[in-house]
């Protein structure tokens, strides 16, 4: 089964607008630095989303006489962006402006508007993140959600996942910020909260990043993919021994190249059972768009 990428950021962009534009009503209303933290991290957060449906869009173009293996990677390269958005617009800013705020104080104004917005924003990120680890559900295959996030090639998924769960925990924490700075009178909760919530996205935005960049280097395939691959041709009747299997991961689209021993005692029946293993393993791995034979005899 595969995750719908697009269905996911859909429900992540729609869920970041209708919360970005509360945040902004309550961080004016209020003054909370934390709340305009929040607000700053959910407009971020709806541009990331566009950057990944642009590079989705961008990865999809045909194969070219200078890129002769596709644009694939176009959307390694964008989520990489979304990371550093994350890192520079939402943590860098968030912690700057609870610094300031610390620096100089100022009392909320109409809190419980704050904690309202804040609710209400917890309640629209959880359905973005349920919406996500449905599709994430899908080719987790059993794998828990760190070791999934980890071997993942799937680089949209991974970002919006990021982006939701540290949404989630922001807004937590923005949360007792502001209900900590009610109970107090003190806005130094406030601001701390402004500054805890950069922190965290900084760690998250970073997380994301170092995951992107080993896609954007050049990984294999899934672990998992890679080891039905194998699996596969294994059974194959043309094949007598598999002796290595390489794999390219560009974008949703992969390039496999195999080196096996071939059963048969002619050129032309080698490249027969060559021609049926290719077509066998093309239907059952639909997204293998390149594929190199290479029979042997030894390793």
């Amino acid at each position: 089964m595969k995750a719908d990428s697009v269905r996911t950021i859909f429900y992540a962009l729609f869920a970041n607008l209708a919360i970005a534009v509360a945040k902004t009503a309550a961080a004016i209303a209020t003054g909370s630095s934390a709340m305009l933290a929040e607000s700053i991290h959910s407009y971020a957060d709806s541009g990331n989303q566009g950057l990944l449906l642009w590079g989705l869009r961008r990865a999809r173009r045909p194969p070219t006489p200078d890129y002769p293996l596709g644009y694939g990677k176009a959307v390694f390269f964008w989520s990489f962006i979304v990371a550093l958005v994350l890192f520079s617009l939402g943590g860098l800013f968030s912690v700057y402006e609870g610094w300031h705020k610390l620096a100089h104080p100022e009392p909320l104004a109409y809190p419980w508007v704050a904690v309202g917005i804040l609710v209400f924003a917890l309640a629209a990120e959880a359905v973005s993140l349920r919406a996500c680890l449905h599709e994430v559900n899908k080719v987790r295959n059993g794998r828990s959600l760190w070791r999934w996030f980890r071997e993942s090639r799937q680089s949209e998924l991974v970002v919006v996942l990021g982006e939701d769960l540290a949404a989630l925990f922001g807004l937590l924490l923005a949360l007792v910020a502001v209900v900590i700075t009610m109970l107090s009178g003190d806005p130094m909760w406030d601001a701390l909260g402004s500054m805890s919530i950069g922190a965290v996205l900084i760690i998250v935005a970073i997380g994301i990043a170092i995951e992107i960049k080993g896609l954007l280097i050049g990984q294999s395939a899934d672990p998992e993919v890679e080891s039905r691959i194998r699996d596969f041709l294994q059974r194959q009747e043309g094949i007598e021994q598999v002796f290595k299997i390489i794999t390219l991961q560009l974008g949703t689209s992969l390039m496999v190249s195999v080196k096996a021993c071939m059963k048969g005692a002619s050129a032309r029946e080698v490249v027969g059972a060559i021609n049926r293993t290719e077509a066998a393993l093309r239907a059952e791995f639909p997204e293998v768009q390149w594929l190199f034979f290479e029979p042997d005899v030894a390793d």
